[in-house]
């Protein structure tokens, strides 16, 4: 999720918050490096391995690089992103080291997958997966109009069906990259943006005059379930579908909005009606296809835990940003002249918007084994073992 900036250095030019400089793609050597980074050390598909195939969509959440292909202000190529990544160089992901997509990859036993739009992506690397998240979209077209030339989530859709035709010319059969297809888990990340960045985005903005607050997240919702409908139109059995986070929390609203750091209370308005319908949603759309394809990530409660006991997580704060300016570091987003703390593990916010690699990490652990509570109708192991039999898995 990414926001226009309200503060930033006069050495970057712009007026967006993630206007970062200098604007240069990270190289095809490095995304080939960054390919066979794996802490679990697994066997590649290249290799013979057989691991699950993994595709990702959204926004700078889940973004590993895709931006770095355009010309457009939602960017993260310059330092300090990238800070503790294994490389330690900006990447394109909007983290000091490694996001959500990453993490997942490590807990289904494959590689960090590439962007889509990485020219590296060909041949038996497509196998694993893609990347196909492009910071700054939203469930809505005119969402992030801002940043101007961004993969809004239908191109990301189409780009999954081009996706299909390349992988059928690899493994030789449109059959075959079906069956690829239906047995790949995915992840699909939306939602902030909607708001950050158009509803709430200047006052008085087209859609907050267009729609009351409810009206509008009825409405957005009503268009992510054609989203959702057209990625299982395209093959998707296994989707992980994340709400928003606790929008009115993020250091660039309370630097806005707060006094003492109390959350802003119309974005959180927002998430506490967004989110519930989001799940109802998912699981009116279940019924409807008659199968638990669509599992939802109650992504707002994970971080509210973080919020209101971050020592128990063995953070500082969840108010200030690791790297930021202003106040609670949240006025623009990170570049190389902003403050920047020592510690990142003791910070559950990387930037004005986006979580530590700590705070991924505990994340995706609440996916991975989390109550009901967190993950609905099951957390991520229980998804692993049920396809680890075939009995999970619905071409």
């Amino acid at each position: 999720m990414v926001g226009l900036m309200s503060s930033i250095p006069d050495n970057c030019a712009g007026r967006f918050r993630v206007v970062l400089c200098p604007l240069a793609a990270i190289s095809d050597s490095d995304v080939v490096a960054l390919q066979v980074i794996s802490k679990n050390k697994v066997e590649t598909v290249e290799g013979g391995g057989g691991v699950r195939a993994f595709y990702v969509f959204g926004d700078s959440l889940v973004d590993n690089g895709n931006n770095n292909y355009l010309a457009t202000t939602a960017r993260a190529d310059s330092p300090p992103y990238g800070i503790d990544y294994p490389t330690h160089r900006p990447t394109g992901r909007f983290s000091n080291g490694l996001n959500i997509p990453d993490l997942i990859s490590e807990k289904i036993g494959s590689e960090p997958l590439m962007p889509y739009l990485s020219p590296a992506l060909s041949g038996k690397k497509l196998l694993v997966g893609a990347n196909f998240a492009s910071a700054g979209v939203g469930v809505l077209n005119d969402t992030g109009i801002q940043f101007v030339n961004i993969i809004r989530i239908h191109q990301q859709l189409d780009y999954f069906a081009q996706y299909q035709e390349r992988l059928a010319a690899v493994v030789g059969a449109a059959e075959k990259a079906k069956k690829l297809v239906n047995e790949a888990l995915v992840l699909i990340t939306l939602g902030g943006n909607d708001f950050v960045n158009n509803y709430f985005l200047v006052p008085f903005s087209f859609r907050s005059r267009q729609y009351p607050l409810p009206d509008y997240v009825t409405f957005v919702i009503s268009e992510y379930k054609k989203v959702l409908k057209r990625l299982y139109d395209l093959g998707a059995r296994r989707v992980l579908v994340t709400g928003t986070g606790p929008l009115g929390c993020v250091p660039a609203e309370l630097a806005q909005h707060s006094r003492i750091g109390e959350c802003a209370k119309e974005l959180q308005r927002a998430s506490a009606l967004y989110n519930p319908q989001l799940l109802q949603m998912i699981k009116q759309l279940n019924r409807e296809i008659n199968r638990d394809v669509f599992i939802g990530a109650n992504i707002n409660q994970m971080h509210l835990d973080f919020i209101t006991s971050p020592q128990s997580f063995g953070f500082k704060t969840s108010k200030v940003a690791c790297c930021g300016q202003g106040r609670f570091n949240g006025l623009g987003l990170c570049t190389p002249l902003s403050n920047l703390c020592p510690n990142r593990n003791e910070y559950v916010f990387w930037d004005a918007f986006h979580p530590s690699e700590k705070a991924n990490r505990i994340i995706v652990d609440q996916m991975l084994k989390g109550s009901n509570d967190y993950m609905h109708p099951m957390n991520l192991s229980t998804i692993m073992d049920l396809d680890s039999t075939k009995k999970g898995i619905y071409n």
